[in-house]
């Protein structure tokens, strides 16, 4: 896991990440988490069942092995996945099958192009794509920019089965 990730989930759960440094010696990086209260379960809490669907999702993330994992986790949803590591792949295959796809979900942080820029990219090949923005930690763009940019989702890394899945409906009950 990247830094910035690491950074974003412990700040998620309102923690801080220390770091100390010596040349020749190596770094230590120290993870504080507030102190969690255990409550009993209850019996009568029934988990509602995961929302699924069968749309075509083209997922795009520089790092393969998030590819893979978000793909297994989209199938077993019912989605029917194509997945790219690079964003100047996705956007040629983008270009060359539109209509192949009824959403799009891309990494932030990718090399040659960021996920920002490819979902601009897109919208202005089909308007009406929704695209999901996934990031680890960025200051490059927040929630109301991506909004503002016409991206309809905005999800933080590590993305969670529920979560997505709830996200991916969301989007699509709103077109």
């Amino acid at each position: 896991m990247g830094l910035s990730v690491v950074h974003g989930i412990v700040g998620s759960y309102e923690g801080t990440i220390t770091v100390s440094s010596e040349p020749g010696k190596g770094s230590i990086f120290k993870i504080y988490l507030p102190a969690l209260e255990r409550h009993k379960a209850s019996n009568s809490m029934v988990e509602e069942p995961v929302v699924t669907g069968t749309e075509r999702i083209l997922l795009i993330d520089d790092e393969t092995a998030l590819v893979n994992i978000g793909k297994q986790m989209l199938e077993s949803l019912g989605y029917k996945i194509t997945t790219r590591t690079s964003s100047i792949e996705a956007l040629e295959l983008f270009k060359a099958k539109a209509d192949s796809f009824d959403l799009v979900i891309t990494d932030m942080t990718m090399p040659n192009m960021t996920g920002d820029k490819l979902a601009s990219e897109l919208i202005r090949i089909k308007p009406e794509i929704p695209v999901v923005l996934c990031t680890g930690y960025s200051v490059q763009i927040n929630r109301d920019q991506a909004l503002a940019m016409g991206i309809r989702a905005f999800v933080s890394k590590p993305v969670l089965k529920r979560e997505i899945a709830e996200t991916i409906r969301k989007v699509f009950d709103q077109k």
